[in-house]
């Protein structure tokens, strides 16, 4: 591992930027890149599930980490999320990450077929050598991707030097341990990278060993999580506890609307921050009137969690 301390931390999943059109807005992009520059996260996720990935053409992906690249390289660590649900496309995305000089590429498992691990682990390979000179970070969704990630497919896929990091979405925080274990066993202590994923449990993930986070709320409230894991470096786990309960009782608001979480998340950026994002892709369902007590409450919640830190 060239440098373990460029993943430690906040690392908000960034979110898909439309214009009115519905076409990728590459000053949404932007301008979404600089707020979080500016509020001092240590990286961003492009292209994952916050970034509606399964719902864009391959260069519309390009378009986007482009964007992206041209105002964080140097300033944040980036994760491209590559992952297609065909190898080619994926191959092609990877290539193309390392080509504008990610930090890392990282993918979900193929989708809707249950394949067997071997192809699994065929699929990942072959992107990551796609993108040679490129770490890799493997991300388990296992609620969304269909497929988990077992001990048996990630020992086999810690015999590519370049695999560093798991990504863990699934709910258990013991799948953090698992890993974990594993990739010290293979790499040394200090070599190998836990993610959480979960926003819910990002105290939790933290203290029983993930090294940092990425998270599709992050964007909408970094300040919270910020402060989360100031609070965990200094072993204050009951104040970080104070916040995160905070943080899930406004996730828990934000999904009670009938549009999509990241339709109200954006909607609450252009609020908060005039930053014009758009909505979501269909079918993804975007807002509705009813949504609006919703949307301003949530709001309202960010605001005041935020003026008492």
């Amino acid at each position: 591992m060239k440098d373990i301390k460029k993943y430690q931390g906040v690392i908000p999943a960034f979110y898909a930027c439309y214009d009115a059109e519905g076409n990728i807005s590459v000053e949404g992009v932007k301008a979404l890149t600089r707020h979080l520059i500016a509020k001092g996260v240590k990286g961003v996720y492009v292209g994952g599930s916050s970034g509606e990935c399964i719902y864009q053409h391959v260069d519309e992906r390009k378009t986007v980490l482009e964007a992206v690249m041209s105002e964080a390289k140097g300033k944040l660590t980036v994760i491209a999320h590559v992952g297609c649900n065909n190898t080619a496309d994926s191959m092609e995305l990877a290539r193309h990450a390392e080509s504008v000089g990610v930090d890392a590429i990282a993918s979900i498992p193929p989708i809707y077929f249950h394949l067997p691990e071997y192809a699994i682990s065929k699929y990942w390979n072959d992107m990551s050598a796609a993108a040679p000179n490129t770490e890799f970070v493997i991300y388990n969704i296992p609620q969304l991707a269909g497929t988990a990630l077992t001990m048996s497919l990630l020992n086999e896929m810690l015999k590519n030097p370049n695999v560093v990091a798991v990504k863990n979405s699934s709910m258990p925080t013991q799948d953090i341990q698992m890993f974990k274990d594993a990739g010290i066993a293979a790499r040394g202590e200090g070599n190998f990278v836990v993610f959480n994923g979960p926003d819910e449990q990002f105290v939790s993930g933290r203290v029983i060993g993930a090294d940092g986070g990425i998270g599709g709320t992050y964007a909408v409230m970094p300040e919270l999580y910020l402060a989360m894991n100031a609070h965990l470096e200094k072993g204050e786990i009951a104040k970080a506890r104070a916040i995160q309960y905070e943080a899930n009782r406004i996730i828990y608001k934000m999904c009670s609307a009938h549009g999509n979480l990241y339709a109200v998340q954006k909607e609450i950026l252009r609020r908060m921050y005039g930053l014009e994002l758009g909505s979501v892709r269909a079918p993804m369902p975007g807002l509705i009137p009813e949504d609006e007590s919703i949307v301003a409450a949530a709001q309202a919640m960010i605001e005041a969690a935020i003026a008492k830190l």
